[in-house]
């Protein structure tokens, strides 16, 4: 569905005239602004009448009536052209925006609807490090981007706190003790990188960690006491970070909660035939796929596959979700595809709305990002460590004068957070990111800190103008194209939103604030060379209008920003 009023009144003055409905038709901005400002394509109407396009769109220009914000229609090959009624537009958008809430975005799309999005969902004993960024903040924008739309949104951290890797910390523990006083996730992650190394040169060390797993899932107090103690000093540090990116889970679930759920999910898997025994160890064999999926070791120890189809079941049974994403890196698409292919072999019609939201890697100087083990050491590139730097150098790079120490300090740590959350949501999301300092930093080019201080200048206008932002102002002396060209832009946010969160691609939002912050970029410096078409004009009605349209811009900048996961700070 089209949410942009103007262009949804041009699809549906084409579908009346050609008994379609509006969602029918394609609406695209014409290549040229002198044709229109909203162009239909009629070749679903031709293939529908069995005529030739140029002929339908003819036709339907010729009986055009204005009306619905629309005062001009002209046909142009198959396209049939649209004018917008600018006052019109104009007032519609300050409507939206100027009041106490942006109401650019339509919530009745997603309304009645749960979705489900697991994401960041990092592993205890572990520092959350720079490759966990994307996960993070990808996940973070499309709670924010479905939430905008109306949806209700769970946003759940499923933590890794269960498996083997988990009995390698209890034998670690066991072997090189932290006393509990000085028990900290980063000694918990040199004991797992240590135990890894010895592990190299002594295989027996393997079998000591499956016991201690075992010893864990049989819920011996030893083992279990322990691990919740791991667990408690993890979240702590994790919720730390979380607060440095205003993330709020609405559940937070390890992978350790569906240990009572996972004989049910064996013996449905067994009920149904769909289990088989590979090399001592509990499968389902797919169709399709080279390996099967593993449910159970030879052990008996149960496996991270078992865990996700309990933890899926669980989910549909709580919230009954018209979509279950599951923000994960692409090296993990194998396993969410053979996941979802047996919930279905199970019976579960609703496995069909669980999705994969997979992502490329993350290279910091050039190298992946990732917890390495070099001589027994973590080599671990610190997520909190990258925000420390980024604040630093925002700090340097603020205009300073006036502004109190603690005023700078927090506006730096919102453009630094920001720049590296953005330089995470602009590439697409399954492209390799590449993290270079000076681009992301930089207030100039496709970056977060350039759409913060776009709305810094719009703030600053505002300001300079010493009046409170105009909700009476005469629209109608918009009649610059420049002021046209951010008008049109702004209608835009809607559609924008709605197609971000459909396809779970937070870049599509993220260059369509680029290409916002530009529109207004180019209007505000056409008074560069022309004082009359400065926004602080000396017109009065006229610098009105235009400080409408500026808080108009800088109100779907801040909204757009905080739909990202950024901050919109007033000064830079």
């Amino acid at each position: 569905m089209i949410h942009n009023p103007f262009a949804r009144a041009a699809a549906e003055a084409v579908a009346r005239a050609t008994g379609l409905t509006a969602n029918d038709f394609v609406v695209s901005s014409p290549p040229r602004p002198e044709l229109g400002d909203f162009a239909v394509a009629c070749f679903p109407a031709a293939k529908a009448s069995g005529r030739k396009p140029p002929e339908v769109a003819a036709e339907i220009a010729a009986g055009f009536v204005p009306g619905d914000g629309l005062v001009a229609c002209k046909a142009t090959g198959p396209f049939v052209n649209f004018t917008a009624d600018r006052a019109a537009a104009f007032g519609w958008l300050c409507d939206a925006t100027l009041g106490d809430e942006v109401r650019l975005v339509p919530r009745s799309v997603g309304e009645g609807q749960t979705v489900v999005i697991d994401y960041s969902s990092p592993n205890i004993s572990k520092q959350l490090a720079y490759h966990h960024i994307r996960s993070t903040c990808i996940g973070h924008a499309l709670v924010h981007l479905h939430r905008a739309l109306g949806y209700r949104v769970i946003g759940l951290n499923h933590l890794g706190d269960w498996g083997t890797t988990h009995g390698m910390l209890l034998a670690a523990q066991e072997r090189w003790p932290i006393p509990d006083d000085e028990l900290e996730i980063a000694r918990l992650n040199d004991n797992y990188v240590k135990w890894r190394a010895a592990a190299k040169e002594e295989p027996a060390l393997e079998a000591i960690a499956r016991a201690w797993f075992k010893r864990l899932e049989d819920g011996e107090p030893v083992a279990r006491a322990t691990w919740q103690r791991f667990r408690d000093v993890s979240w702590a540090e994790f919720q730390r970070i979380y607060d440095i990116l205003g993330i709020n889970f609405e559940e937070v679930r390890g992978e350790s909660a569906y240990e009572d759920a996972m004989p049910g999910v064996i013996a449905a898997l067994e009920a149904k035939g769909l289990t088989s025994t590979s090399q001592d160890a509990l499968v389902v064999e797919l169709e399709g796929e080279k390996v099967p999926l593993l449910l159970k070791t030879k052990d008996g120890t149960t496996l991270y596959a078992t865990r996700d189809l309990a933890s899926a079941i669980y989910r549909w049974e709580t919230y009954q979700f018209a979509r279950s994403l599951y923000v994960v890196d692409r090296g993990q698409a194998m396993h969410f595809r053979q996941v979802f292919k047996t919930l279905a072999l199970m019976g579960y019609a609703w496995a069909s709305q669980c999705e994969h939201i997979q992502f490329g890697l993350v290279r910091l100087g050039g190298k992946k990002t990732s917890t390495r083990a070099t001589g027994g050491k973590s080599e671990v590139i610190l997520l909190e460590r990258v925000f420390d730097e980024a604040i630093e150098d925002v700090k340097g790079r603020i205009k300073a004068e006036g502004l109190e120490p603690a005023a700078v300090a927090q506006i730096a740590r919102t453009v630094g957070v920001g720049a590296v959350v953005f330089a995470n949501l602009a590439p697409q999301r399954e492209r390799d990111v590449d993290f270079e300092w000076e681009k992301v930093l930089s207030i100039e080019g496709d970056s977060g800190p350039y759409l913060q201080y776009s709305h810094a200048r719009c703030a600053s206008i505002l300001r300079k103008s010493g009046e409170a932002v105009p909700r009476d102002a005469d629209l109608g002396r918009l009649t610059h194209d420049a002021e046209w060209a951010v008008a049109k832009r702004l209608l835009e946010l809607g559609d924008t939103v709605a197609r971000s969160a459909a396809s779970c691609e937070p870049h599509i939002l993220a260059h369509y604030l680029l290409d916002l912050a530009g529109e207004f970029s180019r209007w505000y410096t056409t008074g560069n060379g022309d004082a009359a078409l400065r926004v602080l004009c000396d017109d009065t009605d006229t610098r009105k209008a235009r400080l409408a349209l500026t808080a108009a811009v800088r109100a779907a900048l801040a909204h757009g920003l905080g739909l990202l996961g950024l901050g919109a700070p007033d000064v830079m």
